[in-house]
């Protein structure tokens, strides 16, 4: 993968060639053994039976849209809302078989492809939420609205599933301080914060762009912060969780960070290899922006700690 010439503050991740070399054995391309903790550059159809069965405590999907897009060396095309939930059905029934009975399941999707989504992940799973996420990043549009959020739809496999609650409240900043018998009504008066029930409307997420370290080319990353509230909602330490669409690595990244394991398949072999940089740099970084001290804050109410 070339290097691009950067300039002096833009933190992308690229992949040199000693860096490619020195990230190759976290990718491998036949599972029958030595998947976990891995990134297999493999077509995901492709890898499903090669998995064990009932092993996955989560399953996170961030597929291709029903857009036009080129994802490095592969592209995908728009279909009808028919054909996409029949693509998604086509992949969604192979993964069915490898989660748990107490597994969660969260696919991302935009307004166009929301539909299909729920058809098809009813027909597996027990829908519980839509997440709509605020994505503040793009242009404007001259003659329709901003499409500045994205859905995350959350199934369970059974009513029997993780949820936890404390370690993914929200530190806001109270804007109507109560008192009773004149001492704060659940708020800190030193920080004038309140940690609050997480709720399915996500404004506190910044999608990663060339200033911030977690930024790669990749088309649709999305954030390290995303992925920790759904990680640490739904799964516990040691759980193992499947990205069937990895892209840049985020799932694996924070799967890493937080403790957790995981198995990350993607066909494309440069992202492969930033996914691979971004573990490597993981173990000696655990920051995740926007979460820290096990609390998430809401967007731009404390930065990060200096790297």
């Amino acid at each position: 993968m070339p290097v691009k010439t950067k300039a002096p503050r833009n933190r992308t991740i690229s992949v040199s060639m000693k860096d490619a070399i020195e990230c190759s054995s976290r990718i491998i391309r036949d599972p029958s053994s030595d998947w976990l903790n891995k990134i297999i550059c493999c077509d995901a159809f492709a890898v499903f039976d090669r998995l064990p069965a009932a092993s996955f405590d989560l399953l996170f999907a961030d597929p291709p849209y029903n857009l036009n897009k080129d994802f490095g060396g592969s592209k995908f095309k728009q279909t009808s809302d028919e054909q996409y939930e029949d693509w998604l059905n086509s992949w969604l029934k192979l993964c069915v078989p490898l989660l748990k009975n107490t597994a969660s399941v969260y696919i991302c999707g935009d307004w166009r492809s929301s539909a299909a989504i729920q058809c098809a992940g009813t027909k597996y799973f027990k829908l519980r939420s839509r997440i709509t996420w605020e994505r503040e990043k793009g242009r404007g549009a001259k003659a329709n609205w901003k499409n500045a959020a994205e859905d995350i739809w959350f199934f369970t496999v059974s009513d029997e599933y993780t949820f936890n609650l404390n370690a993914v409240k929200q530190r806001r900043r109270v804007l109507a301080p109560y008192r009773e018998n004149g001492k704060p009504k659940d708020w800190n008066e030193s920080g004038n914060f309140r940690d609050t029930h997480p709720s399915n409307i996500w404004t506190d997420i910044t999608v990663p762009f060339w200033s911030m370290p977690e930024n790669t080319d990749h088309p649709t990353q999305k954030p390290e912060k995303l992925l920790a509230k759904i990680i640490l909602a739904s799964t516990n330490p040691g759980d193992l969780i499947l990205d069937p669409f990895a892209g840049s690595g985020t799932t694996a990244v924070t799967a890493k960070k937080l403790g957790r394991d995981f198995v990350a398949i993607e066909s494309d072999e440069n992202y492969c290899l930033l996914a691979a940089k971004r573990l490597l740099d993981a173990e000696t970084d655990k920051s995740i922006q926007g979460f820290e001290d096990g609390v998430f804050w809401e967007r731009n109410s404390k930065t990060a700690r200096p790297k």
